[in-house]
């Protein structure tokens, strides 16, 4: 037999429910705020994850899918969709449309770490990107939507933590005064950490060794390193959070794990799904565009990984949606019936009823018991006498009670129930 990777996972016929709830939550929502969906080819070339995620980032250096097609060309499953759109707003000119362009995507990604709780090697990823605002108002929109995406969700324990890293220039100075604070500490630091000490300082306060995490818990804060435009841009962000009445934390120890971000960072976190409980983060990247061949453009937005969002509303007791029934079940108990169930099955799908015929050659018991296993919602048992009257019985299989109607009109029943 041959089983499933290692860090993927077959969603069942019996558990898609659950992701169509989810996505239609999040496509409403998308929509309430005016967002058009964006699809990205599932890989890429790989130097586009290059320049755009950063080549000290754990998903470059240790994570990513890369190989070689038939041509040499070196080819990536994309780890994240941020970097795919930011191609796709360059190479398809949508930046000499009207401004902002505002766009979503539902995908999977590709990452080789280790399996966790809501993290797969393959997982999939909801994720808004609004680029050519510069506008603090624009993160705060971004984070309404995933905020709403909670609400409507009934997700109500989540803290949204916020955080700023500077723009280049400010960033630098924050640089010279981590890598002072680090330097007598750096050989009791991981591997990873003393390579990133001249590539990226910053992205050593993401990493996750706990003697790392002791060392940098006493760093000095980026907040306090920021330039003037820098520091006007987060506290407006805080303001207009305020404003919202929304609950939120400055944390200066959030970074995120991606090169391409600038100023305003943030993460809502929940206690209910393990030791990694980020179940939304995001930010803003001003210069990624730039970075992948564009023009200067200014862009903010988040991932949310499903798999978590669908494992905190379990874990909270949440409605996850509800297993999809047929709405009617029919018996055939002749021949001439069995010849002529087909049509009388499709004439009721075109009306929109969900409708389950037998394919198995099943008893008449059989097929009664098949009906209760699937929650059929009603059942018609068809015969000769059916057929030659034009009336049948429509059986309510929660109460019990029948209902008499014409058979050519069964639709009917439906559209007034």
């Amino acid at each position: 037999m041959i089983n499933i990777p290692k860090g993927t996972k077959d969603v069942l016929p019996n558990e898609s429910y659950k992701w169509h709830y989810v996505e239609n939550v999040v496509r409403s929502v998308a929509k309430d705020f005016n967002i058009k969906e964006i699809r990205t080819p599932t890989f890429e070339h790989t130097e586009l994850f290059l320049r755009g995620v950063g080549d000290t980032t754990d998903i470059v250096n240790k994570e990513m899918y890369t190989f070689l097609d038939k041509a040499e060309r070196s080819i990536t499953l994309k780890p994240e969709g941020t970097a795919g759109v930011a191609r796709a707003f360059i190479e398809n000119s949508l930046y000499a449309n009207p401004q902002p362009t505002k766009m979503y995507y539902i995908t999977p990604v590709f990452r080789y770490e280790k399996p966790q709780a809501g993290r797969l090697r393959e997982h999939h990823q909801f994720g808004i990107e609004y680029y050519g605002s510069s506008s603090a108002i624009a993160d705060v929109e971004v984070m309404m939507v995933a905020k709403s995406i909670f609400d409507r969700l009934g997700v109500s324990n989540l803290v949204l933590n916020v955080n700023s890293i500077g723009c280049p220039e400010c960033r630098k100075k924050y640089n010279e005064a981590l890598k002072k604070y680090l330097k007598d500490n750096l050989s009791n630091m991981c591997h990873t950490c003393q390579e990133r000490f001249e590539k990226n300082p910053l992205r050593i306060l993401d990493c996750k060794e706990e003697a790392c995490k002791q060392i940098t818990q006493n760093a000095p804060v980026v907040l306090d390193y920021l330039c003037d435009d820098c520091r006007a841009h987060h506290e407006m962000v805080c303001n207009q959070l305020t404003k919202l009445g929304v609950d939120f934390k400055v944390n200066p120890h959030i970074v995120r794990g991606l090169d391409y971000y600038t100023r305003t960072v943030f993460e809502f976190v929940s206690n209910n799904i393990g030791a990694q409980g980020t179940v939304c983060g995001g930010g803003r990247y001003n210069n990624l565009v730039e970075q992948v061949g564009g023009k200067p453009c200014p862009g903010v937005g988040f991932g949310m990984g499903l798999e978590r969002l669908i494992l905190t509303l379990e874990n909270l007791g949440l409605s996850v949606g509800e297993e999809e029934n047929p709405d009617l079940y029919i018996i055939a108990m002749c021949d001439r019936a069995k010849q002529d169930i087909l049509v009388y099955a499709q004439k009721l799908r075109q009306a929109g009823v969900s409708t389950e015929i037998d394919v198995m050659d099943r008893s008449f018991k059989a097929q009664l018991k098949y009906a209760n296993k699937i929650n059929a919602k009603y059942m018609v048992v068809l015969g000769d006498e059916e057929i030659d009257t034009n009336k049948v019985s429509i059986k309510n299989m929660a109460t019990g009670e029948s209902v008499e109607v014409d058979l050519d009109k069964i639709e009917n029943f439906f559209k007034e129930a």
